[in-house]
C-alpha cells in the first residue's frame, strides 16, 4: 500500500513540474534594457519581476544592461523589446526620424541640477562663472547651463567644462571639480549619508521648458504596430510594479537589493525612501505624459541650436497602452 502511494505521489509531482514548466513556456519571452546599472529609477522594474506582475500578464521578462550600444540604438533596433531612457534622447532620436517611442514617464518631474559642495560657495547660476565643470560631454550641458546663467546676467563662455568620464562626483569636486549635474535621488542622497552637504540647483526651477521627463520606459514603433498587446501587458505590469513601489518603498527596496545585492544597502534604502512619492507625484497616474511637457522642452531645445528641425511630439510618446487609458 506504501509503495503504491509512492508511486502515485511520484506521479503527481511529475505531472505538477511538467505543468509548471508548460506554464512557463506558454510565457512570452521579452527584454528591458536598462540606461545604467540598476538604481532607484529602476525598481517598479524588478518589482514587477519579483512579485509576478509580470507573469500574471503572460510575460517572461529579462533585465539587461545597457553595454556599450545604449539602451535607446537597442530599442531602436529592435534588439531589445522596452528600455529606459530620457525624454532628452528621444527627442534628438525622434528628430532623426529613429523610430523611439516613450511609452510611460518614471517620474513625473526633472529631480536633476548643478551640485557643489557646500565649501565651494557654489549658490547661483551666476557663482559658475570662474569654476569649473565635471560633465560627460554633451551639448545640451552648456545650452542647460548658458539658458540658466543668462538669466541671472552670467556668461556660460567663463565656466571651464571638463569631460569627468567614469570619475564619480565625490571623487571629482576633491580633485579638479567644482560642481556637476547630478540627480538628487541617487548621489544627492548619498551626499546626505556621507555627512556632506550640497548646494543643489534644480534645472527646472529655472525654466518650466526644463521640467522633462527623465527617465522613462521606451519601446519601438514596429514592437506598437505590430503587438500592442504585448506593450499593453508589459505597461500593465510595470505600472503595477511601481504603484507598489510608491506604497511600500521598504519591501521594494529590499526586492532591488535582492536583484542587485552590490549596491549600497544604505543608500537604497533612504533613496527608495525619497523618491517613492516622486514617481506619480501630482499626476493621475504613474506613467503619465503631458504634451506641453514633450512640446515645451522640445521647443527649448529647438531655440538652443541642439535640434536641427521641430519635433513632431506626437510621435515621440504616447499614453495609449497606460492602464485606464
Amino acid at each position: 500500500m506504501r509503495k503504491w502511494l509512492m508511486v502515485v505521489s511520484a506521479i503527481l509531482l511529475l505531472t505538477a513540474c511538467s505543468s509548471g514548466g508548460a506554464e512557463k513556456e506558454k510565457l512570452k519571452k521579452v527584454s528591458v534594457v536598462l540606461d545604467w546599472t540598476p538604481n532607484t529609477n529602476h525598481t517598479g522594474l524588478y518589482v514587477a519581476k519579483e512579485k509576478g506582475y509580470f507573469e500574471k500578464q503572460g510575460l517572461d521578462v529579462d533585465i539587461i544592461m545597457p553595454g556599450e550600444a545604449g539602451a535607446d540604438q537597442l530599442v531602436a533596433s529592435g534588439k531589445a523589446d522596452f528600455g529606459v531612457g530620457y525624454q532628452e534622447g528621444v527627442t534628438q532620436a525622434r528628430v532623426q526620424d529613429v523610430p523611439i517611442v516613450s511609452i510611460a514617464a518614471i517620474i513625473q518631474h526633472n529631480t536633476s541640477g548643478f551640485a557643489a559642495p557646500k565649501d565651494k560657495g557654489i549658490t547661483k547660476p551666476e557663482d559658475f562663472e570662474g569654476k569649473t565643470y565635471g560633465g560627460w560631454g554633451s551639448p545640451v550641458e552648456e545650452a542647460v547651463m548658458g539658458s540658466i546663467m543668462k538669466q541671472e546676467g552670467a556668461d556660460v563662455k567663463k565656466v571651464n567644462f571638463v569631460n569627468m568620464g567614469d570619475t564619480d562626483f565625490f571623487t571629482a569636486v576633491k580633485r579638479d571639480i567644482d560642481f556637476a549635474w547630478i540627480f538628487y535621488g541617487w548621489t544627492g542622497i548619498e551626499a546626505e549619508l556621507r555627512g556632506e552637504e550640497l548646494d543643489m540647483m534644480y534645472v527646472k526651477d529655472y525654466s518650466d521648458k526644463l521640467d522633462y521627463y527623465t527617465p522613462v520606459l521606451t519601446t519601438n514603433e514596429s514592437h506598437i504596430k505590430d503587438d500592442p498587446d504585448t506593450v499593453k501587458a508589459f505597461l500593465k505590469a510595470a505600472t503595477e510594479g511601481y504603484e507598489y513601489s510608491i506604497e511600500h518603498p521598504d519591501e521594494a527596496g529590499k526586492i532591488l537589493l535582492k536583484e542587485a545585492p552590490d549596491l549600497d544597502e544604505e543608500l537604497v534604502m533612504k533613496s527608495q525612501e525619497w523618491l517613492a512619492p516622486k514617481y506619480k507625484d501630482d499626476a493621475e497616474r504613474w506613467g503619465e505624459q503631458k504634451a506641453e511637457v514633450w512640446k515645451n522642452y522640445a521647443d527649448w531645445m529647438f531655440d538652443n541650436g541642439l535640434l536641427e528641425k521641430k519635433l513632431d511630439s506626437q510621435k515621440a510618446y504616447t499614453n495609449e497602452f497606460l492602464p485606464g487609458e
